[in-house]
This record gives structure tokens, C-alpha cells and sequence, in this order.
């Protein structure tokens, strides 16, 4: 299998930027934990993949090569940070790869980029090796275009063990599917529960306590890390960050001890809660992005353009627990992919992989850009 690897994992011997010219002609001394898992299970690395600036953002902004595009469509973004991951998946240049997942940056390409990617239990892949974000968040994450294919490398990269089970019950939030998210979107994902309900799952109208408040708690805490991880950067040689990547690195600095211990307390809340809803059902479906894939050049403010894409994916990140993304169909102005997001509670990824399996049996959303023969490497940005 041709596995690509975002470029903020190391593989000895190559290059590892993180997408940023701070760490141009930076060559990683050894392999990282999940790198030498697949070259042991028999995997080969073919590629480095580029990213957001230090997985910093949404769009796949950075200063180390080109910007990563969208193989459905050029001129949009392929989601972020990991856009280099799904991009390669989609256009078919890897048959699998890596990213990383702190806020959405694996779950977010991969509804941008129409495959399938995996946002684990936090703590049952390895982070070693890989530049972090925010420790208390950051996961690799695989990604490929179908759920089966994820599994198999789930089962090459996971140091836990999951008991597996079925679900039976599948939670539909009503706080998620709103005015608020694209009617396109939201259409999509009622169709993708209605599919779901006929092959036998039960759906349960829920509420996720604590949601509307859970973005800013990850916010909080995300931000103050990355200022503190970058902080001589920022004192020394500002000009040298991507813009987008300053000002949202910036933002943490004004953040305190006091701010940050309150977010701590308002994530344990929230799974406190978590904990309550899991024990009613099995999975809960949600959107993963709430509007169509942006143009790259886009006219939304940086901040403003991140919280509204990862506006349903950082409140599962404050949960410790799995969630899969994973195509559920195509938007009607654009063409472009759409995508759903199952959680289950912590250690069941087997439950997951079981849903989405079974879903895609009986779907035909893992299709092939029609771009594809207008691309280059640089488009996708492989190094």
C-alpha cells in the first residue's frame, strides 16, 4: 500500500517542515512511531504531504511550497490543516495516508476532498515523532476513500484494543442541524440518517449538552498552547509565519493562566455530559463542515473562515472519544463533496467502522474527481 504522510511526521532521512520556512531543509534523524508501524506492517512511504503552516488552520495556508487544491475543484481549498492528506487520497497519487487531527484537520479535508478519514480515541495512536499542536488534543489520524480501508490501518496504528460491538441506536442532534448549517448540508445528512434507519438502526432525536459553548473551550485551550509552543517565533521573527498562521498563533498570547484553567474545567463538564448522551446511544451523526468548500481565494477573514468550517468538528475534538468523517454526497450548486461525521464514545472505533461500513455497502459517494487529469503534483503539493 503507497501511504503519504502530512509533513508534520517524521520519516527518517526526509525533509519534515511542517509546512513553514522555519523549518525549511529540517531532515528527521529517525522514524516516527507511526511511520515505522506501517513500514513493519508492510506499508510503503511515498510521499510527504503538505499542510497548513505548524497545523495551524483550515484552509492549508503555508510558507514551505505551494498551497495545497482541492482535486474536485482547483480552485477551492481541500480543508486543513492535513489538505496535502486528503488531496492525495482523492486524486488517487497515494492509496492511504496520514494526518493530523487537533481541531478537524483530518475530518475536515476529508469531507472537502470526498474520502473517508479517522479522527481516533485521543492517545490510541502514538504521537511520537509528530510536531504538536496542543498535546491535550492532537491525534494522527488515517485517512483513505473507504471505511474499510481506514480500519485496516486503524488496526496497524493503534496501541489500544477496542472490544468491538454493534450499534443499534444513532443520535441525531437537533443543535447541529439548524438554520445555521447549509440547507444543501443539512439535506444531505437527513438523507444519509434516513439510509442509515432503513438498513435497521434506530434514530434518536438528542441533544449534545454543552455544544454551543465547546468551540470556545478547545479555542481557549489550542490557542494558549500554540502561543506559548511559539513563543521565541513570535518575539524573533514574526514576519517569517504565513499570515493567516501569525494571527491565529497571536491570539493566544493575550489569553491567561486563569482563562485557561476555567476551559479546562468547562471540557470536563462537557464530558461529563458526553458520557450521559453515549450511554443512550451508540452513535450520534453530525455534519462535518456547515457550508460548501470555500475558494481558496475567499473573501472571509481567517479567524471568522475557521470557526465556521470547524464549527461542528471542535466540539467532537473536545471529546475524547472516536469520530469518523466520511462522504455522504455532493452539493447541488458546487459538485462538491459532503460530509458526515459519526462519534462514538471512547475506545469504540470498531462500532463506527461497523456503521460507515455498512453505509458505504449500499452508497456510491467514494467517487473520482473529474479534475484528475488536470493535475500535478504541485497542485497537491507532494514532496
Amino acid at each position: 500500500m503507497r501511504i503519504g504522510v502530512k509533513d508534520n511526521i517524521d520519516v527518517a532521512g526526509v525533509v519534515s517542515t511542517c509546512g513553514s520556512r522555519f523549518f525549511e531543509g529540517q531532515v528527521a534523524s529517525r522514524d516516527s512511531v507511526v511511520v515505522t508501524r506501517l513500514l513493519g506492517a508492510g506499508a510503503s512511504v511515498t510521499a510527504k504531504l503538505n499542510m497548513a503552516e505548524f497545523a495551524v488552520g483550515v484552509t492549508s495556508q503555508n510558507t514551505a511550497g505551494p498551497v495545497p487544491r482541492n482535486p474536485w475543484d482547483l480552485s477551492r481549498v481541500p480543508g486543513g490543516s492535513s489538505g496535502g492528506s486528503g488531496s492525495a487520497v482523492a486524486a488517487g497519487l497515494v492509496d492511504a495516508s496520514l494526518g493530523t487531527d487537533t481541531g478537524g484537520s483530518v475530518r475536515l479535508p476529508a469531507s472537502a476532498c470526498g474520502v473517508t478519514g479517522l479522527r481516533p480515541t485521543w492517545g490510541a495512536i502514538s504521537n511520537e515523532g509528530v510536531y504538536p499542536v496542543s498535546e491535550d488534543f492532537d491525534t494522527v489520524g488515517p485517512m483513505a476513500r473507504t471505511v474499510g480501508e481506514v480500519a485496516r490501518l486503524f488496526s496497524v496504528l493503534s496501541r489500544a484494543t477496542d472490544l468491538g460491538g454493534v450499534a443499534r441506536r444513532i443520535g441525531v442532534p437537533r443543535v447541529f442541524v439548524t438554520d445555521d448549517i447549509d440547507p444543501a448540508i443539512a439535506d444531505a445528512v437527513s438523507a444519509a440518517a434516513r439510509e442509515l434507519e432503513s438498513l435497521g438502526y434506530e434514530l434518536v432525536p438528542v441533544d449534545v449538552p454543552g455544544a454551543g459553548s465547546a468551540q470556545d473551550i478547545v479555542y481557549t485551550l489550542i490557542y494558549y498552547d500554540l502561543a506559548r509552543r511559539h513563543r521565541e517565533r513570535l518575539e524573533q521573527s514574526p514576519e517569517l509565519f504565513q499570515p493567516a498562521t501569525l494571527e491565529r498563533i497571536s491570539l493566544g498570547s493575550s489569553i491567561s493562566e486563569n482563562q485557561r484553567l476555567l476551559a479546562l474545567a468547562g471540557r470536563d463538564e462537557y464530558r461529563a455530559g458526553l458520557a450521559g448522551l453515549f450511554s443512550d446511544v451508540d452513535v450520534v451523526l453530525t455534519p462535518t463542515m456547515p457550508v460548501d468548500v470555500p475558494f481558496i481565494a475567499g473573501g472571509a477573514g481567517v479567524v471568522e473562515q475557521s470557526r465556521r468550517m470547524g464549527q461542528l468538528t471542535y466540539p467532537w475534538s473536545l471529546h475524547d472519544g472516536p469520530t469518523l468523517a466520511l462522504p455522504i454526497g455532493f452539493h447541488p450548486s458546487s459538485g462538491m463533496p459532503i460530509g458526515a461525521q459519526l462519534t462514538a464514545a471512547a475506545g469504540r472505533e470498531s462500532v463506527l467502522f461497523d456503521v460507515g461500513a455498512r453505509y458505504q455497502q449500499v452508497t456510491q459517494h467514494e467517487q473520482v474527481p473529474p479534475t484528475l487529469a488536470q493535475l500535478t503534483t504541485s497542485d497537491i503539493s507532494v514532496q
